[in-house]
This record gives structure tokens, sequence and C-alpha cells, in this order.
């Protein structure tokens, strides 16, 4: 860990300039320190907040961190997820130290309830949580359904720009650690380098007592996964604001994490690659219902491959060649694209598709990354974990076969309507770890 008074730049960049800022930098420096504060002020974050679930921000309330939990046809998981979070220690903290933020609910395209369910646990919160002073929330329902959509939406247009954190998360996930969030900042606080900061993704097979042989087969391929580094995952990040606010996504990426993380780690591709701009928390994790069947998993790799695919098309080729000018604005130079030829991303890929021969071809080492992974692992674990390595190269196999297919009809929109109808269950039986 750094020294304090290496904190201190990032920490007044953070809060902002000002002898109320100051009070703010040293009491945060106290916490990294693993100090506590003394005799901590009331809050005093504005008035309460509105009593529509759908309703404006507080009033007065000027968040610094936001919180967007990006929902597509979640309403059997949503209710876990928003309890999950509402458990979390960050509103505490931000409640000791006059601090507020927001959430904000961006159910997108949904055809089930998940807005009004959002909307009725807000409304519950907004009542009884014990520091509801500390923040607002509310439900933005937009009619487009799509992730990378919903992540622009959030983070350009409904965000507080008063802001300093942005944390995107998914709908059905399960926060475990109680401190998770708060260890989130903390790490980003503490890093002066990183950009994003993540946490520890676990899929509820481990907790299982009693394993099958595929439970045990998908956590093989999940430990392979985390030995890369830079990992970041699209379920659960906090990112600094003042980064997120230049990037905008192609309408048609269809997973984030891989476009956002080459964009973060190459300081918007204008640097060589450094892993340390992730950096993951301590103590922080979350559980997210891992796919039980082959065909769910065969989907979620066919999406993977096709993910993979355009975010090696953009950021290797496509935006490798813009000048220093257009990559130091790239939010203008894509917000551009998307509104001059809507279609311009899926016009390259087809481009991209027609000139290569084989299925095997849309982007590097799509046949060798596993084993790839395999071989950072010492020489027991390696052999423990070469099973899995070669179930999963088949898997990939195929899935990179239903990929080039599914592209070469010149479709992008791959996103399989998967369900976590045991996260409801699952919240009841994980109580959230207090480290």
């Amino acid at each position: 860990m750094q020294n304090e008074n290496a904190l201190t730049p990032a920490l007044s960049h953070l809060m902002g300039e000002g002898e109320s800022s100051a009070a703010l930098v040293e009491d945060l420096r106290a916490v990294i320190a693993g100090r506590t504060t003394a005799n901590p002020k009331p809050s005093d974050c504005g008035s309460p907040l509105p009593s529509d679930g759908r309703g404006v921000r507080g009033e007065g309330l000027h968040p610094h961190i936001s919180i967007g939990i990006l929902a597509w046809n979640e309403e059997a998981a949503i209710e876990a997820t928003l309890n999950s979070l509402f458990q979390q220690s960050l509103f505490a903290e931000l409640a000791r130290r006059n601090l507020s933020c927001e959430i904000l609910c961006v159910a997108n395209g949904c055809t089930d309830s998940t807005a009004s369910v959002a909307a009725k646990i807000f409304a519950a919160q907004r009542e009884n949580h014990p520091h509801r002073a500390a923040g607002a929330c509310r439900v933005v329902d937009i009619k487009e359904r799509g992730k990378t959509n919903a992540w622009n939406v959030f983070v350009h247009t409904h965000a507080a720009r008063t802001a300093r954190f942005l944390f995107l998360m998914d709908g059905d996930i399960v926060i475990h650690h109680s401190d998770t969030l708060w260890n989130m900042c903390v790490a980003l606080l503490d890093n002066a380098e990183a950009s994003v900061s993540v946490d520890q993704p676990l899929k509820d097979l481990a907790f299982k007592p009693r394993k099958t042989f595929f439970d045990r087969f998908s956590l093989a391929t999940s430990r392979m996964t985390q030995t890369g580094a830079a990992q970041l995952t699209g379920q659960l990040y906090c990112i600094r604001a003042e980064v997120a606010r230049r990037i905008f996504l192609p309408r048609d990426l269809l997973v984030e994490d891989g476009f956002i993380k080459a964009l973060v780690c190459t300081d918007f591709l204008t640097q060589p690659l450094s892993p340390g701009r992730i950096v993951r928390a301590e103590n922080a994790s979350h559980v997210f219902q891992a796919y039980s069947s082959l065909r769910d998993v065969l989907k979620n790799q066919t999406r993977q491959m096709i993910a993979q695919t355009i975010t090696h098309l953009l950021v290797d080729k496509h935006f490798a060649a813009l000048s220093a000018a257009e990559k130091a604005h790239l939010t203008e130079f894509v917000r551009e694209k998307e509104n001059t030829d809507p279609l311009w991303l899926k016009k390259l890929i087809g481009e991209h598709v027609r000139a290569r021969k084989h299925f095997w071809e849309l982007f590097p080492g799509m046949l060798s990354f596993r084993f790839a992974r395999l071989a950072k692992l010492n020489g027991a674990a390696r052999v423990i974990q070469f099973p899995a390595a070669l179930a999963g190269f088949l898997v990939t196999l195929i899935a990179c076969g239903a990929a080039h297919r599914f592209l070469q009809k010149g479709c992008t929109d791959y996103w399989p309507d998967t369900k976590s109808p045991g996260l409801k269950n699952l919240v009841e039986e994980l109580k959230p770890l207090k480290v």
C-alpha cells in the first residue's frame, strides 16, 4: 500500500478543491490507513429522498458515487440483487462523511416487471433504510433493449455529473461481502494509477455441499480464467467517472467488458498495455448463478466469441489506425459514426468475416487462449486442470463455428435470455460476509 502522502493528489482530485474537500480527504485517508474517524459528523447530505420510485433525484443531493444496475427481464432476480446492494456498508461509510450516492436501475427493453419490482423495493428502502438520507434511488425505464445502449444512457445521460466513481452492475448478481462496494472505492483511492476496480466473481456452484462432475468442471474453467492479469467482468466493476465519460460504446458491440479493458489498460490506445490500471479490491466479491446445462454454456461461449471478435476488430484494427487527435476524442468519434451511419460497425464486421477463410480465424488466439491460461499454472495444478482445459477447448471450437455462422448472417444482437431463478434462494442462504 502506498504511504498516506502519496494518496493526497488522488483524493483531492476525487473530492474537488477547497477547505471542505480537505477535511473529507483527511477523513478518507484515515479510513485507508486503517484508522477510524473520531466523532464522525451526522449525515447532512440534503433533504429526504423523493417518494416516487420513478422520481427524480433527491433535492440538494450532490452524489459522489453513482451506481447503475443494467437490467433486462430480471424480475425473478432483481429483488435479490437490490437486497444485497442495500446491505452494503458503503451507505454507512458515506453518511459518516457527509457524502452521498445515487442508485439507478436502468431497465432496458424489458417485457416483464423488472422496472416495477425495482421501484417497489426502492420505495421500501427509501422509508426504512437506516442511511436513506445519504442517497437517492430511482428507475430509468428505456424502451430499447441492449446493454451497451443502457451503459451509454447511464454514463452519459443519467449519472450525476458530480459523481467521481461510477459502479456498473448486472441485475442478476448477489453482492457477497458487505464491504464489497466500499472496498472497491478504497482500492481506487489507494491506487492513483488504476482507473477501474473489480471484485472476485464467484459461481453459486462453489457453495454447493455436494458438487456434480459438471459443477467441478465449471469451477475449474473459472480458476483458469482468473489466472490472467487485469480481469474485468461486466457483472460488477467501479470506474472513475472521468474515464467512463471518455468512452461511448458502439451500439453493436454486444459485450462491453473486453472493450473497456482494452481502452483503460492502454490509456485509450496511446500507451503499451498496463494491467495495473485495473485493480482487484480485497475482501470484495459477488455471486452469480452459473449456467447449469451444456446448451446454456454453448450459448454463452458463442456470445463471448462474437464479442471477442468485435473487440479485436475495433481495438486492434479500426481504432488502432486512428490519429492521436481522434483517439483523444474517441467518444465524439464513435458518436459521429453512430449518427451518420448506424450500420458502420456491422459493415466492418461483414468485411472482416468475409476475409476469413476459416471460422477459427475470427480473432488471434481463438483456439489457443485456454491452453495459454493453463500454461500459467504451476506443474501440479497444470496437470489437474488439463482435462478442464481440453473440454473447454472443445466447447470453444463448437462456439467458434456457431459465432462464425451467426456473424456471416450480418447479425450482432446475440443475447440469449437466460434466467437466474435460484438467485432469490441464494441470497437467503448466503449472509453477507463482514471481514
